[in-house]
């Protein structure tokens, strides 16, 4: 009999993911993320380097400040999150899943080895466990 391995955060993660550059003007992000219909995309640099994270919310402030100045202004780098919380890919789906309840992020980039591989959202982790138990 083979042992039962767990499930990991890389057997669950989205790798095709709308991704978005640091130098990419704000309102182009926008008009990808509108257009796409995704709430976020993590923002890489030309090396392929994870260097932040650009979500809605950090758009909304893009947003507000153009409704203020009558125009848009700014890339990508001057509103994403840098630095943003990430999971390892080998990480066990359980310890993923606690992670996110203590966290106020809803999806994740995951790294292996330092590089950016995927992305796991809260509904990707529920229903990796969710899987256990149907």
């Amino acid at each position: 009999m083979t042992p039962h391995r767990a499930a990991t955060v890389a057997d669950h993660m989205k790798t095709e993911l709308v991704t978005l550059t640091p130098d990419l003007e704000i309102v182009s992000a926008v008009a990808i993320l509108l257009q796409r219909h995704v709430s976020g995309a993590c923002v890489l640099d030309e090396s392929g380097v994870l260097a932040g994270v650009l979500s809605k919310r950090d758009c909304l402030k893009a947003a507000l400040s153009a409704s203020y100045y009558k125009e848009w202004g700014g890339t990508v780098a001057d509103y994403m999150t840098g630095a943003p919380q990430t999971l390892d890919a080998d990480l066990d789906i359980v310890a993923a899943a606690e992670v996110m309840i203590r966290s106020s992020y809803r999806r994740f980039p995951v790294l292996r080895h330092g590089r950016f591989v995927g992305q796991i959202s809260r509904t990707d982790v529920l229903e990796a466990l969710s899987a256990y138990w149907t």
